[in-house]
């Protein structure tokens, strides 16, 4: 049996910007570009709230700001970073531990928000920075989802 491994798909950061506009497609499939495709709808909807939340919430809709976004893979690990040029978020004073699924699967979120409640559910690890102007996202993903099917 021979077992062939891909090398790692990129080392370096990759960025692209966008001005504030909900038409999100072409962005999306830009970084959507090496996620396996097993995990592509999770981690383009994960992906999708956060670059909304940039996008209403961050830049108000304002067509002159800016969603600066940064992406990273190496082996099994996928790294994004949403920065965008609003006010802030008050992440600290954010309670997501209210959020819970009630008995019939649908998200009892209070003040955090669906977006919130998604990105905790589809990310490893989730982290505000600079004020809460800049998003950190990492999935791990099993090794074995990146290697190709051997005969």
């Amino acid at each position: 049996m021979v077992a062939l491994f891909r090398p790692p798909v990129q080392t370096q950061w990759g960025s692209l910007s966008f001005v504030s506009t909900l038409y999100l497609c072409p962005v999306l499939d830009r970084l959507m570009d090496k996620v396996p495709h097993k995990w592509q709808a999770e981690i383009r909807l994960g992906l999708q709230e956060a670059l909304v939340n940039a996008v209403k919430h961050g830049n108000c809709l304002d067509p002159r700001k800016i969603i600066l976004v940064r992406y990273k893979t190496s082996g099994s690990q996928y790294w994004w970073v949403i920065k965008d040029q609003g006010s802030g978020f008050d992440f600290e004073n954010c309670d997501c531990g209210d959020c819970v699924e009630t008995a019939d699967h649908s998200a009892s979120v209070g003040d955090c928000g669906r977006g919130l409640f998604i990105l905790n559910q589809v990310f490893d690890e989730v982290q505000w920075t600079r004020g809460g102007r800049e998003l950190h996202l990492r999935k791990r993903m099993p090794r074995w989802f990146n290697m190709p099917l051997v005969c």
